[in-house]
């Protein structure tokens, strides 16, 4: 049988394109392939912008001020996979969850994975946040998320389950069916990408309800685990989600757990890095591993671009993205979030007779509480512990003489400007009760003189291992010699405040006199672990009006509709809420204003050489 020359001319020209495609998308031995890797951390569910929230619009542009947004930051991953669809790798190094209204549905919506998912991110890290409302209830999330729909690849190394207890029964068998992944291979133009997630030191510590599952050794997990994606995944290239973070010390280097963990585990190509909220405009370089975090928020999404040569990373460009109102944002995913928050003012905000985007108060300043930098002169602080104060009082009368908050559950500032309910959540956003309503609930106790005195000393001394411990008060003036040393600092307390006046405090044992201290509930807590913390130095019982020890500090939390049946906790943000109800509309514009006086409140600390 004779075959033709223009057959034979047609099977050659098949066989050549064939083998340009087979060349194009398999680079050869020693040719650089490039990867994107678009990232973020830290994004504590800040889904609508900020701040304040009134004033985000992300269908328009240049019209607010605002920052962040997920539709902004859908807009930049979709771009940029349309530009580059073959080498772009989205990813979040963990605590993507806690920090506004949207994160209470969680359990029942799983909503913000679907919504990461379709924004484009391929793999995310779990942080201590993602474990606030207990591991349980993390377990109870990522189901409702996967069996909602697509969600990203959830990485996490360093965990282990504890097969006699039940708690974490429902995250180990996520980790049974793949859902979560101690690593994960995604392979990009033509590169074996290896990932793999990781929960650091610190962050451990600071979540504590992730009990009874336990977090390993974060350096040996990852020498572990890059030893498997090297030698047994074969992988070209590995990425860290590194929920451990970074900062600069004394001697202005760059130093902290992802420094160390770059230093000590070799392999790691890149980290990806968060929990510090480290604003990083270029990225830090350590031995062969590259280290990139954008800051927290989500007001930047990083871009690294790297090209691997002889499976070596080369560091080609890198930016971060500022994401603001010069950005259109993304009209499906505004109005997947949209169609949210109705859920959210059905389901938390109606019972409160609130509507999601309503006005409530109008700031002509900012109030701000800077934690890192300036925990001492903030605002904010007294401002909210006289919300407490105020909002205890309006329930049960004149009962609580003093009201105290922790620097550490302030979690956001109040922007000048018209805020709504979601701007006054963002601020004590933190924890859960034993309801429905989300937020730490409040809670007095009361104590002698003496024992007030006992608690203040304390909580001075504590502040100077972290400045999240620095307490904010209200109703009282401290008088305090810092030269002096533990439990000998207080010189004076003074209860009352500048309308009715002040009274000195009598802290002889035989001063039987009660007062009143209300704060959330587990600060509260730490008052009555004061033996067991200071190893039997210092003893406070934690009491009722009438003088009886509380056996379960539960019994401490205040119920804001006593009236009804059952208890309807009292929340941190449902003070600020009623507090701004009674200011004045001092411009005009219809709603209440905040009072000058809280722009540069009187202080209620006072070292001795200032009385």
């Amino acid at each position: 049988m004779q075959v033709s020359s223009s057959k034979i001319i047609k099977v050659i020209s098949r066989f050549l394109t064939m083998l340009f495609i087979s060349f194009s998308w398999s680079p050869l031995p020693g040719q650089s392939r490039e990867l994107i890797i678009l990232h973020t951390n830290d994004l504590h569910s800040r889904l609508t912008g900020y701040a304040p929230e009134s004033q985000y619009t992300p269908l328009t542009v240049n019209d607010d001020k605002t920052i962040g947004g997920f539709a902004r930051i859908a807009r930049i991953l979709k771009t940029e996979r349309e530009n580059n669809p073959d080498n772009i790798l989205v990813v979040d190094a963990g605590d993507f969850l806690m920090g506004t209204f949207f994160h209470a549905l969680e359990p029942v919506d799983g909503f913000q994975l679907r919504l990461m998912k379709d924004m484009g991110y391929d793999a995310v890290g779990l942080g201590n946040h993602e474990f606030d409302f207990g591991v349980e209830t993390t377990g109870q999330i990522i189901r409702q998320s996967k069996d909602s729909g697509e969600i990203p690849s959830i990485l996490l190394a360093n965990i282990q389950f504890n097969p006699d207890l039940p708690e974490d029964d429902l995250l180990a068998e996520l980790y049974q069916e793949g859902v979560i992944r101690a690593y994960e291979i995604i392979e990009k133009n033509g590169i074996r990408v290896g990932l793999f997630g990781l929960l650091g030191y610190d962050a451990t510590d600071v979540a504590p309800f992730i009990h009874p599952a336990i977090i390993d050794d974060p350096l040996k997990s990852a020498k572990k685990t890059v030893d498997i994606l090297k030698n047994k995944e074969n992988a070209d290239l590995v990425i860290c989600l590194s929920h451990g973070g970074l900062g600069k010390n004394k001697k202005g280097e760059w130093d902290g757990e992802d420094v160390k963990l770059a230093k000590k585990v070799h392999g790691i190509d890149i980290i990806i890095s968060g929990h510090t909220h480290t604003y990083l405009q270029d990225p830090v370089v350590v031995g062969n591993t590259i280290i990139v975090q954008t800051g927290a928020y989500g007001a930047n999404v990083g871009k690294l671009r790297i090209s691997l040569q002889k499976n070596q990373a080369e560091l080609n460009n890198y930016e971060l993205i500022p994401i603001n109102d010069s950005i259109r944002g993304d009209f499906s995913t505004h109005a997947s979030i949209e169609n949210q928050k109705q859920r959210i003012t059905e389901l938390i905000l109606n019972n409160l007779r609130i509507e999601y985007d309503d006005p409530l108060v109008s700031a002509d300043f900012n109030l701000i509480c800077d934690e890192q930098n300036n925990v001492e002169g903030s605002n904010l602080g007294p401002f909210l512990a006289d919300a407490i104060r105020f909002y205890i009082n309006q329930i049960e009368g004149d009962s609580t003489d003093i009201a105290m908050i922790a620097a550490g559950v302030i979690r956001d500032q109040m922007v000048s400007g018209k805020q709504t309910i979601s701007d006054i959540f963002r601020i004590s956003s933190m924890g859960r009760g034993y309801d429905s309503i989300p937020g730490y609930p409040l809670s007095k106790v009361y104590v002698s003189g003496n024992e007030l005195k006992k608690v203040i000393e304390v909580l001075l001394f504590a502040y100077h291992s972290s400045p999240g411990n620095y307490c904010y008060y209200s109703g009282v003036r401290i008088f305090y010699d810092p030269s002096k040393g533990l439990l000998r600092k207080v010189k004076s307390i003074e209860i009352g405040d500048s309308i009715r006046g002040y009274k000195s405090v009598d802290f002889s044992k035989k001063n039987e006199t009660l007062y009143g201290i209300a704060a959330n509930a587990y600060m509260l807590e730490f008052v009555g672990m004061l033996k067991k913390i200071t190893h039997g130095l210092v003893r406070v019982t934690p009491k009722d009006i009438s003088g009886n020890p509380y056996t379960d500090i539960r019994k401490a939390i205040i119920d804001f509709v006593p009236q009804e049946e059952g208890l309807q906790e009292a929340k941190e943000w449902m003070a600020v809420y009623h507090f701004i109800k009674k200011f004045q509309d001092v411009n005009g514009d219809g709603i209440p204003d905040i009072p000058i006086q809280y722009q540069n409140p009187s202080p209620r600390v006072i070292p001795t050489n200032n009385k």
